[in-house]
This record gives C-alpha cells, sequence and structure tokens, in this order.
C-alpha cells in the first residue's frame, strides 16, 4: 500500500469516488462544490494520510503562520480558559514577529472539522498551528493531511505521526501527588471527568501510575467523574454528596475549573477548605490565586508552549526535506497556596467521614 507521501490526486479521486478535477478543485479550495463533496473528498485525504506534493521548499519573511482555535464542543476550550488561551496567542505572536511573520488568529466554535479543513484548502499561509484540546485523533489526521507545515498545541499522541507541543502530564501530576505524600495524606482522591480530551486521559493514567510510584492504594471510590465545565462539576459534585459520598483527604483536580467547581460544592455542604479537605487543581488560572484560599496548582508555561510552536514550524517551514515528527512536552511547577495544608495541621476530623446532606 503507498504511504501518504506517494499517494496521487487519482488516488484520492478514486477512494472518494469523484474526478480528480474535483479533488483538486476541493485542495485548493477553488469551484462550486457541494459540502458533502468536499466532506467526502477531505475524508478520503485523512483517511489515506495524503500529503499533497509542493514545489515550494523555503518561506520568505513575513509570510503568514495561522492559529487554529478549536473548540469542538466547549466543554474545554470556553470563556473560562480566555486567559489560557490568551497566553499561547502571546507567546505565538511574539516569536512569530521576532521571526518576520504575521500571525492570523482563526476561531471555530462549535463547527465539524470538515469546516475547519476546508477553511485551509488553498489558503495563502506558510503553516499552522492547531489548538488540540477538544481534536481526536481522526481530526488530527484531517488537518495533517491537508500539506501545510503544523504544530499542534495542548495535545500529545504518541504514536501519531504529526507535530506536538504539551504540557508534561505525567511529571506535572508526579508533582502533586508527591507534594501531598510529604504532607501526611495517603487516602488521595482524584476529581477526573468523563469529557474526553487528551490531556484529560493523559492526567488520569498519570494518576494511576505516579500512586503506584509512589507506593499508594487507590480506592477507585475516591476516584470521581465530574463535568468539566464550573456549573457542570459543581452541580455532579452537588448530586455525588447528596448520594452519601465518602471524601477522601485530600483531592487532585483534574483542571482548575472543576476544582472551582468542587470547592463551592463542597462549602455549600458545610466543609472547610483546607480543614476538612484539601485540594490541588491544574493550570493556574488567575483566580486560583485570588480565592480564599489560594488554590495551590500546577503552573505550565502556555507563553513556553507558543513559543516552542513558531519555533518549530518555522524551522519546517524553511527546510528543503521532510523532517521528522517533533513532540516536545514542557514541564510544570507547583505553584504552592493555603488549598493543601498538612494534615498534621488540621483542625476539622470530618475530612474522611461519611457525610449527611445538610438539614434544609
Amino acid at each position: 500500500m503507498k504511504n501518504g507521501k506517494n499517494l496521487t490526486i487519482r488516488d484520492i479521486a478514486e477512494a472518494a469516488g469523484v474526478s480528480a478535477a474535483t479533488v483538486s478543485l476541493v485542495l485548493n479550495g477553488k469551484g462550486d462544490i457541494s459540502g458533502i463533496t468536499r466532506a467526502k473528498v477531505l475524508e478520503a485525504v485523512a483517511r489515506l494520510n495524503y500529503i499533497p506534493r509542493t514545489n515550494k521548499t523555503t518561506a520568505e519573511p513575513g509570510e503568514t503562520l495561522r492559529f487554529l482555535k478549536i473548540a469542538k464542543h466547549g466543554h474545554t476550550v470556553n470563556r473560562d480558559h480566555s486567559v489560557f488561551i490568551s497566553d499561547y496567542i502571546d507567546g505565538m505572536s511574539a516569536e512569530a514577529t521576532r521571526r518576520n511573520y504575521t500571525l492570523e488568529v482563526v476561531s471555530f466554535e462549535g463547527q465539524p472539522i470538515s469546516s475547519v479543513a476546508e477553511s485551509l484548502a488553498g489558503a495563502p499561509i506558510s503553516g499552522v498551528i492547531a489548538l488540540g484540546t477538544e481534536l481526536t485523533e481522526a481530526d488530527i489526521r484531517l488537518i495533517q493531511g491537508l500539506g501545510y507545515p503544523t504544530i499542534f498545541i495542548d495535545t500529545f499522541f504518541d504514536v501519531l505521526d504529526a507535530n506536538f507541543v504539551d504540557m508534561n502530564n505525567e511529571d506535572a501530576v508526579y508533582k502533586v501527588l508527591s507534594r501531598f505524600h510529604q504532607q501526611g495524606f495517603r487516602r488521595i482522591g482524584f476529581v477526573a471527568s468523563h469529557v474526553e480530551t487528551t490531556n484529560f486521559r493523559l492526567r488520569r493514567d498519570a494518576f494511576f501510575k505516579n500512586m503506584a510510584r509512589l507506593g499508594l492504594a487507590v480506592d477507585e471510590a475516591d476516584v470521581l467523574s465530574v463535568e468539566s465545565t464550573y456549573d457542570g462539576a459543581y452541580s455532579d459534585t452537588r448530586q455525588l454528596l447528596a448520594d452519601g459520598l465518602e471524601l477522601a483527604e485530600c483531592y487532585f483536580c483534574t483542571n482548575d475549573i472543576i476544582a472551582y467547581g468542587f470547592i463551592r460544592a463542597l462549602r455549600e455542604h458545610g466543609l472547610t477548605i483546607p480543614d476538612d479537605v484539601s485540594i490541588i487543581g491544574f493550570d493556574n488560572l488567575p483566580q486560583s490565586a485570588t480565592m480564599d484560599p489560594g488554590l495551590t496548582t500546577i503552573e505550565v508555561s502556555k507563553r513556553k508552549i507558543g513559543y516552542l510552536a513558531v519555533t518549530i514550524l518555522d524551522d519546517l517551514i524553511q527546510s528543503a526535506e521532510p523532517q521528522p515528527a517533533v513532540k516536545i512536552q514542557v514541564g510544570a511547577e507547583l505553584v504552592l497556596r493555603g488549598s493543601h495544608e498538612k494534615l498534621s495541621q488540621r483542625t476539622g476530623k470530618r475530612g474522611a467521614q461519611k457525610l449527611k446532606q445538610p438539614a434544609e
């Protein structure tokens, strides 16, 4: 079977059941082609991992890079994370300017990934940086298959032949669990989310792996699953408490937004942070520093990720030869605040007791 680089437009046309001319029009963003036909062609491109041939070997200074801010469902890419995304853009913009590129930001909210692909076909750009937070492997293959030098940020796939810059989730989660362990906690819970994103999955995997690494047992009852938005996490936690949840001594929350909703529900149930339950989040959003007590959380430099994405993309654009996939993971720091007090310092005794619904 041919690989993506050896395929021709005729191969794609045969797979999609259309003419070679139609494939050419779709890939170049031209012609009056129906949405159904475009989708068929783009699906074949993604399935066969087709990489269009190009005669261009170098990019002239002053060309455009396009950042795709993609929110397929908005459960993780939403207004709660606007600062998060802005930090990525700041890092990309500074490095793009230094390298004499123009950075163009295009947002897609609630649109099918085929719309993203269609917007790229024939676009006058030199390369693409895509926010991969809510993208699946198939989505990444589709965008990658359009032939532009492309970097995906805020996601990571070990065996996918694509370029990634992401946070090192395993390293970050180890720092969280090590801190709890040093503070004297042994019954450590995890507030996960049933929303499917790669980073959420990687953090869940890292939780189990690092608990074993530290010689700590995991009680499946201490692994909670909530919605990933603030309101969703709050609502789901309220229901768990109403159902008689027996709380662990402390919890690592998949991200800060989930931690905020989780903490609100605990407080409404009559619990105090950290006297009854200790909490550590992930992302170091601005509110984490201003809440009372401040939320201990993981900080990963989003600007560094944005900078690295442009640096790698420029190398790909300037290279005269095909390059192997580049996969970079940026390390994390634990920002210590008041939400994760030592077990020995606790004044309350309710953290591991079975709780009852407050009297109305």
